[in-house]
C-alpha cells in the first residue's frame, strides 16, 4: 500500500527514524511522496531515491560521523582563531563533507538533481534568515530565480541540516546576491503541513515519523541562566510552530519516538548507540502501526 511520509529533524537521532522505516517496510507500506527537515530531510532523500532500510543501515554501519566535521584550517591554531573562524563563517565545521557523502550515495542510484526524481516525490525544509521565511525545496526554488529542476538534492539536504553554529550556512546564489540558508528545523521541525496545504482530498494516508513525545510528553524547559535561555529559545523556535498545528489535528497519525535531547550533534556516536537508536524507532514505529487505522 502506498502512503506519503513526513520524517522530522533531530541531529544524530535521526537514526532512529531508519528503525521506523524498517518497520514501515514490513508492515508492506511503500512511501509514494515525502517530505522532511533537517536529519529527516537524509532519510527522506535516501528513500526517495530508492533505498530499502536494510540498505540506509549498511550505509550508516560503514559510515564514521566525525568525517563531517571538517574544521576549516588557521593559520594559528589557537582557540582563538577557532572562534574568529566562527565569526566569520558562521559555523564551526564546513559542512562540505556531509554535502559530498549525501551526493556520492544519491548518485549510485541515478539521483543528482530534482529532476531525477517524480514530480512531487521529495520536498525538504530550509529557513531563509536573510528574508525571515521558510524554504520549501525545490518548490520554492524559483522565487530566487533557480530553475528548480536542475538544482542538486545533495544541497537541499545539506541545507536543511545546516545546524546554526554548527555547520557554516548555505550562501545560496541568486538573481538578488547571496542568501543566507540554514537548517529547516529552525522554522518548521515537522512540516506534516505540506501534506495539508494541497486544497485537494488526499490520494493516500500520510504517516508522519517525529523524534519527540506527543503534546502530553513534552518536557518543560528547565532556564536557570543565558545558556539554558538560548537552548531553550532555540527549542522553541524548533517545535512551537509545529506542535501548535499537530496538537490540533495529526497525533493519530504520527508516530513519536521520544529520544533523549543530548544527542543531536554526538558526533561521537558508537556503533551499539547508533542500533540502539535504530531498534527505538523499530519497537515504537511496531507498536504504533499494530493499532493505526488508514
Amino acid at each position: 500500500m502506498l502512503i506519503d511520509g513526513v520524517f522530522s529533524g533531530g541531529g544524530i537521532k535521526g537514526f532512529a527514524l531508519i528503525g521506523a522505516y524498517q518497520a514501515i517496510e514490513e508492515r508492506g507500506l511503500a512511501f509514494k511522496r515525502m517530505a522532511g527537515t533537517s536529519a529527516g530531510s537524509l532519510i527522506a532523500a535516501l528513500i526517495a531515491a530508492g533505498y530499502t532500510s536494510s540498505e540506509i543501515i549498511d550505509l550508516m554501519e560503514e559510515l564514521d560521523l566525525g568525517d563531517f566535521l571538517d574544521q576549516r584550517k588557521a593559520l594559528l591554531p589557537t582557540p582563538l582563531a577557532k572562534w574568529l573562524l566562527l565569526y566569520w563563517r558562521l559555523g564551526l565545521y564546513k559542512g562540505d563533507m556531509l554535502e559530498k557523502w549525501i551526493y556520492q550515495k544519491l548518485r549510485a542510484k541515478g539521483v543528482v538533481t530534482f529532476q531525477n526524481l517524480p514530480p512531487g516525490r521529495l520536498r525538504i525544509i530550509a529557513s531563509d534568515l536573510t528574508n525571515g521565511r521558510i524554504i520549501v525545496l525545490p518548490d520554492d526554488l524559483e522565487r530566487y530565480g533557480i530553475h528548480p529542476a536542475s538544482f542538486p538534492v545533495a544541497k537541499a539536504v545539506r541545507m536543511s541540516c545546516s545546524l546554526p553554529y554548527f555547520f557554516e550556512p548555505v550562501r545560496l546564489k541568486d538573481y538578488q546576491g547571496n542568501t543566507i540558508v540554514v537548517d529547516g528545523g529552525v522554522l518548521s521541525n515537522f512540516p506534516i503541513w505540506l501534506f495539508d496545504e494541497e486544497k485537494m482530498l488526499k490520494k493516500r494516508p500520510v504517516l508522519g515519523i517525529k523524534l519527540s513525545g506527543n503534546s502530553q510528553q513534552q518536557k518543560q524547559n528547565k532556564i536557570h541562566n543565558a545558556i539554558d535561555m538560548f537552548g531553550a529559545l532555540f527549542e522553541t523556535m524548533k517545535n512551537a510552530h509545529d506542535a501548535r498545528y499537530i496538537s490540533r489535528r495529526h497525533e493519530k497519525n504520527i508516530i513519536f519516538i521520544p529520544i533523549e535531547s543530548g544527542l543531536t550533534t554526538e558526533f561521537g556516536l558508537t556503533d551499539e548507540k547508533k542500533q540502539e537508536l535504530i531498534q527505538q524507532g523499530k519497537t515504537r514505529a511496531e507498536s504504533f502501526l499494530r493499532t493505526w487505522s488508514y
